[in-house]
């Protein structure tokens, strides 16, 4: 299916709107949407995988965060999980027809919603956008490039938008993520965290924003992530099949309620939909004022040190997650506990492989936080 190409490049390869729609689909219309009457099955609804939801959880009131890698067992919930987040999300003001979710009044050098002030439609609202990454995608399909179809048959260049204009202000899932390409995942990781997707081929000079939440799911017996792109993501959740009878029992029969009628599912769980609603968009509202004492990140090094954590992106990761795990909670000062809560999740992808430690890394993580929290 085509993505939108409403726009036409100028003189100066800016993105301006063209006259016409050339068949292209409606925003409802995009791969990554959903049916109007089927509800998405519920976030609150998840039975277990609390790791990963609270993960997910942060990364929606903080997007800065670097993404979530999940990895684990198949038919686990992990792509579930991610459409029930983003349908609990407030939509969004958004303008009308543009394909990267621009919102009304943001003006700025790398947005190109300032090629179509005075032409634009009125600002509508849109559900956040979640893209699904096909595991066979070309760069081009993602990033974006000239539609040649409109350059042979009218001689205009015209930029046809990508995976990564449908994913700003939203969610990029992409699942068996050890499975594609290295430089894509390269690619992806870079856009995610500059927020904005620049293209410079075919004679385009394009920029355009590009900040969404990066959701990598895969399963580690099938292929492993170079240990640079592990470390590029902000969070890494690992996640089983449950093996309490009664918790798999409680996942099948919410399952099998949800496909009988999904929207009568929906309507059960809507006060607990509209209580993690809340607690997210007042955590959103709090986060600027968490404070992260010079304790609480002496505690954050010290655990970084003990690990040989490479780099600093380890202590970034968890004052960034431990922030918004105390905004959740409704606090405005970091604790010890905040960060033993998120120490597995940013720490385990960053640890280098020790030959006389037969131990995992979430093992070797909490070992760490024991010896720093409680015996230090």
């Amino acid at each position: 299916m085509r993505t939108e190409a409403l726009d036409h490049l100028d003189e100066d390869d800016t993105w301006s709107p063209g006259s016409d729609t050339d068949g292209v689909p409606a925003p409802a219309d995009r791969p990554s949407a959903r049916a109007p009457n089927r509800p998405a099955f519920p976030f609150a609804a998840i039975v277990g995988q609390e790791e990963m939801k609270h993960a997910l959880l942060m990364a929606a009131v903080d997007p800065s965060i670097g993404g979530v890698l999940v990895l684990g067992d198949r038919g686990t919930g992990k792509s579930t999980a991610v459409r029930g987040l983003a349908d609990l999300l407030q939509e969004i003001d958004v303008v009308d027809k543009c394909p990267c979710n621009c919102a009304p009044g943001k003006r700025s050098s790398a947005c190109l919603q300032q090629c179509l002030e005075g032409k634009q439609g009125a600002g509508a609202r849109r559900r956040v956008p979640v893209v699904d990454l096909p595991l066979g995608a070309t760069e081009d399909r993602i990033i974006g490039a000239l539609n040649l179809e409109r350059a042979l048959a009218h001689g205009e260049r015209v930029f046809e938008p990508g995976l990564l204009a449908m994913a700003n202000r939203g969610f990029l899932y992409i699942d068996e993520v050890n499975l594609l390409e290295d430089h894509l995942v390269d690619l992806l990781l870079d856009a995610a965290a500059s927020g904005e997707n620049v293209v410079e081929r075919d004679g385009l000079s394009v920029r355009h924003p590009a900040r969404f939440v990066i959701v990598g799911s895969g399963n580690p017996e099938e292929g492993e992530l170079r240990p640079q792109l592990l470390d590029r993501f902000g969070l890494s959740v690992e996640i089983h099949t449950p093996t309490d009878i009664a918790e798999r029992i409680e996942v099948v029969r919410r399952r099998d309620a949800y496909e009988r009628d999904p929207a009568a599912f929906a309507e059960a769980w809507q006060d607990a939909a509209a209580a993690v609603r809340d607690r997210i968009t007042t955590a959103q509202g709090l986060l600027d004022e968490v404070d992260m004492p010079d304790a609480a990140l002496e505690i954050a090094t010290r655990l970084c040190l003990a690990l040989g954590s490479d780099g600093l992106r380890g202590e970034l990761s968890i004052m960034k997650a431990a922030r918004a795990t105390a905004a959740l909670d409704g606090r405005t000062t970091v604790e010890a506990q905040d960060i033993r809560t998120v120490a597995a999740s940013a720490l385990r992808h960053r640890l280098r492989r020790d030959p006389l430690d037969d131990t995992g890394s979430t093992a070797r993580v909490e070992r760490a936080v024991r010896e720093i929290l409680e015996d230090g």
